[in-house]
């Protein structure tokens, strides 16, 4: 078992349980996660999530400014919903980048699953940018991301990492649960 990988997986639990939470302390574990996935990805040629990694530590400190500034260091962040056309084009960002991505790690690279890497790097992108955001679907794109990120994990033989992304399935679940929720009793209004 790869100690780095065993304390990613501790990080990540940490940085979801704290995101459905609506805590702004979700963002110091999850910087350290992505830090360490950085590397175990890269070793286990998964180059688009390796690199999504970096884009992820610059988006987290991004969105712990963002939930700073709306008050997230006194009290729970406000959530709110996208309107018909930011979820369009939240979706023809997926998957133009899925497909876009997906091709230049088939021709350029030895991905070991190059448009699977891809869509999970492309989707990612754009759930973590909506979570910053404190937008409620940001929860149902990580479901589908979590989904196939189990399936790309076992394939790798990434065991441990494959039992994280149940755990982040059944985390964003409840994820969405509570921010639709919050969405509804009035605690956030429609965007």
């Amino acid at each position: 078992m790869n100690p780095l990988e065993m304390i990613a997986v501790a990080l990540g639990l940490a940085n979801v349980g704290l995101l459905v939470r609506r805590s702004i302390w979700n963002y110091p574990f999850g910087m350290a996660m992505v830090a360490l996935y950085f590397v175990i990805f890269r070793d286990a040629r998964l180059y688009g999530e390796a690199a999504l990694q970096v884009f992820f530590f610059v988006v987290q400190g991004w969105g712990w400014w963002l939930w700073a500034r709306a008050g997230g260091m006194a009290q729970l962040v406000e959530v709110r919903w996208m309107d018909r056309r930011s979820r369009a084009a939240a979706l023809v960002l997926v998957a133009g980048s899925s497909v876009a991505i997906g091709w230049a790690m088939a021709r350029f690279t030895d991905a070991a699953l190059p448009y699977a890497d891809a869509t999970i790097a492309g989707a990612s992108v754009v759930a973590q940018v909506l979570l910053a955001m404190r937008r409620v679907e940001n929860w149902a794109l990580w479901i589908a991301i979590n989904v196939l990120s189990i399936g790309v994990y076992l394939n790798r033989e990434l065991y441990l990492t494959a039992g994280l992304y149940v755990a982040f399935l059944v985390l964003a679940m409840a994820g969405l649960m509570a921010w639709a929720k919050a969405a509804r009793s009035g605690e956030a209004i429609a965007a």
